[in-house]
């Protein structure tokens, strides 16, 4: 049976965390206790995003899995409790699979939502049937002398400018092509609405985040996917996953930036269900 519905929020330790289901529906708990028919694939977003950023995704993996889309403490819907942290949010997604009786889920995580699936596969490897992190960095770094100064340029604004403003400014190093126009609108709106507080929250959070000692005892497999033209992360941060991770494959998308599955969503959509096949 196939569905699209919201499910309420639902209160775990240290958050209330919005989540929304898509695809094969679970069969009911029996006696024997059996959970979801099909296997979870849990979708975690990037910084100052939510769960709504999956547009061309849930279309693509849900007729496959049972796609849950989850806004990360701090974003969207969700609210954190007390002082914003990597392995924080990667606690709160741990509790809300436990509350909905997933077995070992899949978890693909952009950007910060890759360190997120990252820490939980760290800490609770049992939860976790394999990694699909995308854009994502054990360590962030700016890449380079241009990649320093936009974020010493997201900083200053952060200080002074509306959140219009700030919005402005990563839209167009997300999306900077005329014909990505609808993306870029996209994201001004989402990061807009955003308030300041917790958009600080989640960059002090992501920036304090340091998750190279994580990876030699990462077992699961492991898809590393990188943006040809990410001038956010760079490529020697995925290529530091894919050495670090035991097994992981390096994948990288032509022509995207840091916004992979929303600048290229058929090549990145074909390199997830070909990885996923084969777990």
């Amino acid at each position: 049976m196939y569905n699209t519905a919201p499910v309420p929020i639902r209160n775990v330790p240290g958050a209330r965390l919005h989540w929304e289901a898509h695809g094969a529906s679970p069969e009911p708990h029996g006696s024997a206790g059996r959970g979801p028919t099909a296997p979870a694939l849990v979708l975690l977003h990037g910084l100052g995003s939510s769960s709504a950023d999956w547009l061309f995704q849930v279309p693509a993996f849900a007729p496959h899995y049972r796609v849950l889309a989850v806004d990360l403490p701090g974003h969207g819907r969700s609210e954190a409790a007390g002082r914003l942290s990597v392995e924080g949010m990667a606690s709160a997604v741990g509790a809300l699979l436990r509350d909905l009786g997933e077995g070992p889920a899949h978890l693909l995580g952009l950007s910060l939502g890759g360190c997120v699936a990252l820490a939980l596969a760290a800490a609770e490897p049992e939860r976790v049937r394999s990694l699909v992190l995308v854009n994502a960095f054990a360590r962030l770094r700016p890449t380079g002398p241009r990649g320093a100064l936009r974020l010493l340029t997201r900083l200053a604004l952060l200080a002074a400018a509306p959140m219009p403003v700030v919005a402005a400014h990563v839209a167009r190093g997300l999306f900077p092509r005329p014909d990505q126009r609808a993306l870029y609108e996209g994201a001004v709106a989402s990061l807009s609405a955003t308030p300041r507080r917790r958009y600080l929250a989640a960059v002090r959070a992501t920036a304090a985040f340091d998750g190279r000692r994580l990876l030699g005892s990462i077992r699961c497999p492991t898809l590393v996917v990188a943006g040809e033209r990410d001038g956010t992360v760079s490529r020697a941060a995925a290529e530091q996953l894919a050495r670090g991770i035991a097994g992981a494959r390096l994948v990288v998308i032509p022509h995207s930036g840091h916004a992979t599955p929303a600048d290229q969503p058929e090549a990145f959509n074909r390199a997830v269900l070909d990885f996923l096949a084969g777990v």
